[in-house]
């Protein structure tokens, strides 16, 4: 079940920034794995697979997700809602990264407790994928007592990620800094809010903050929901090299800003997406894709770029091999076409006008999990299995 071809497609969106768009129309998925990409003389060669007329529509990587808040399972206390992760599925992700559990009920606060929690986390994300998405869970809570060792340990257990910082005890720069640095030597990428407080016992983060603190990805530079000033947002995108993240459950005019000016300047690849949800904000399956119909639509920024920003430079900042169209990348495929009604002729059109596309099919690890989704509007075109 996780080999296949995929024909007769009418775009292919490569998620590489630098190429966006690449040429072909057939993709053929072995063992989990894209093993071959070019035109239909690869029916010929891979014979017996089974086969997916696309239809003319368009084929992109699976959407990632960069910013989530889990707990255990596909279940959200934030927002008592079960199988939030399988609604974002049918939005076109198939992978999340989580930013901490700071919603899990009576969250520990001390060393031992967020390690466990971390450990918890990660092995129960991995061991049983939540509604079929691909998780990194288990995002290590800074508090007061962590050392250098703690962080030996745990990436022994498989954890690999800080939660954004402002979330524990630890917010101070001159507290994080060290930790950072401990949890960089051991693997770590690690993550910091930015912005105004976003639930009780977090704190309001500038941009001095992040630049002293020197984290892997800066956060919600729009808001988590209230954005930090536009003179800082320009610090951020001037003064480093940081991975900048905007997500939907934020400001939109300061994510027109980042977007808009990263274009300008010619580092598209430091922006990634994410939905900064379950929060406040609630749950939107659609965030993903509705962030990138806002970039592409009002930022200056083609379909298909602000797509790789939700896939590629996400996969590229984290270490994935998903996000990318390109041979020996898992095969975490999204098939879309324009929603009907649109003005768009295709999917990528349509997202430039700011229509969400109609999401026909997700595959993950060439297993194919959605054959209509349950939240886009319906694709004009679909494909077939034959």
């Amino acid at each position: 079940m996780s080999s296949l071809i995929i024909t007769n497609i009418g775009t292919i969106v490569s998620g590489n920034i630098k190429n966006p768009i690449r040429e072909g129309n057939t993709i053929v998925v072995q063992d989990k794995k894209i093993a071959a990409i070019g035109g239909e003389e690869l029916l010929e060669k891979y014979k017996g697979l089974k086969v997916i007329d696309a239809n003319g529509t368009t084929v992109t990587p699976g959407l990632i997700d960069s910013h989530v808040h889990p707990v255990i399972g596909d279940y959200t206390p934030r927002q008592k809602t079960v199988d939030f992760i399988s609604s974002s599925l049918h939005g076109g992700v198939t992978t999340m990264i989580s930013a901490g559990e700071p919603h899990t009920p009576g969250r520990p606060k001390d060393p031992a407790g967020v390690k466990a929690l971390a450990v918890l986390a990660s092995k129960s994300a991995y061991n049983s994928r939540p509604g079929g998405v691909k998780l990194h869970a288990g995002a290590l809570i800074l508090e007061h007592g962590l050392k250098e060792e703690d962080f030996a340990e745990l990436a022994e257990q498989g954890v690999w990620l800080v939660g954004e910082i402002g979330l524990g005890g630890v917010k101070k720069p001159e507290d994080a800094a060290p930790m950072v640095k401990w949890a960089k030597k051991h693997g770590f990428r690690v993550m910091m809010h930015c912005g105004g407080t976003s639930i009780p016992g977090s704190s309001t983060v500038t941009a001095d903050d992040v630049i002293k603190t020197d984290p892997t990805v800066v956060n919600h530079i729009n808001g988590g929901p209230t954005a930090i000033k536009p003179e800082e947002i320009d610090r951020l995108i001037d003064e480093t090299n940081l991975t900048l993240e905007i997500v939907q459950c934020g400001n939109p005019k300061a994510a027109h800003q980042v977007a808009s000016t990263l274009k300008e300047k010619g580092q598209l690849n430091r922006l990634i997406i994410g939905n900064d949800s379950p929060s406040g904000t609630g749950i939107i399956p659609l965030g993903i894709l509705r962030s990138i119909c806002q970039i592409a639509s009002m930022s200056g920024i083609s379909g298909a770029e602000a797509i790789a920003c939700a896939t590629g430079n996400t996969a590229e900042v984290f270490g994935l091999n998903v996000g990318q169209i390109e041979v020996g990348k898992e095969a975490d495929l999204l098939i879309m076409d324009t929603p009907m009604g649109s003005v768009g002729e295709n999917a990528v059109r349509a997202i430039e006008e700011g229509d969400i596309p109609g999401v026909a099919m997700v595959i993950v690890d060439g297993e194919i999990l959605v054959s209509k989704s349950r939240n886009t509007p319906p694709a004009n075109k679909k494909p077939m299995t034959k």
